[in-house]
């Protein structure tokens, strides 16, 4: 009789963890779903805002890197949220708009500027693994395409030189050295970071 309870618990403990996975893997599919519509219709509007803005309706902010260098951030807001540009990857066919300013509540929606700028080679964004955002960065080859475009219209052309893996203390490592661009998210354990370093192209 012992045994037979101690089985009848032991399936329902499996059956639970059952429904729980599932059910975690259900809203993580949804959330995912979420945050995909809401950066593309995101990046829809930036780009009609992008088209008819005018100088007055842009922000200029001026920042200092570690080593006492000022450089400017230029920002235009839509429906209440600040966009410094868009993030152009082709090889997962992306077009992400890029918030001025990271959050943990904004980059539920969007990929975020975490520090730097384009203007001035040392733009550093980040952005949730949602397979629609950065999920897939990790698969990104030297050499691919990467491209970014703020808010006034000046395209930059990026190429990937290197993909690594930092650990989350590591943020000296993640917004210093000889990069024009390096782009950022969580490992699906979250116990990392995969970080992909870019170049300037040459002519750009």
């Amino acid at each position: 009789m012992t045994r037979r309870i101690f089985g009848r618990i032991l399936i329902a403990i499996g059956v639970l963890l059952l429904v729980g996975a599932l059910s975690l893997y259900l809203y993580n599919s949804y959330d995912a779903d979420r945050a995909a519509t809401a950066s593309t219709e995101a990046e829809e509007k930036l780009s009609d805002a992008m088209l008819s803005s005018v100088g007055s309706e842009y922000t200029l902010t001026i920042e200092e890197d570690k080593e006492g260098e000022t450089y400017s951030v230029i920002s235009l807001t839509v429906d209440d949220e600040s966009y410094i540009g868009i993030l152009s990857i082709p090889s997962f066919g992306l077009e992400l708009p890029v918030l001025s300013e990271w959050s943990y509540s904004g980059l539920k929606n969007s990929p975020a500027r975490y520090t730097g700028s384009a203007s001035a080679g040392n733009l550093v964004i980040c952005a949730h693994n949602y397979e629609r955002h950065f999920g897939n960065i990790k698969n990104l080859s030297p050499g691919a395409s990467i491209t970014f475009t703020d808010v006034t219209g000046t395209v930059y052309e990026y190429e990937v030189v290197e993909v690594e893996t930092l650990q989350p203390t590591a943020i000296s490592e993640m917004i210093t050295g000889d990069w024009d661009l390096t782009l950022f998210t969580c490992t699906t354990s979250g116990q990392a970071r995969v970080t992909v370093r870019c170049q300037l192209i040459e002519g750009n």
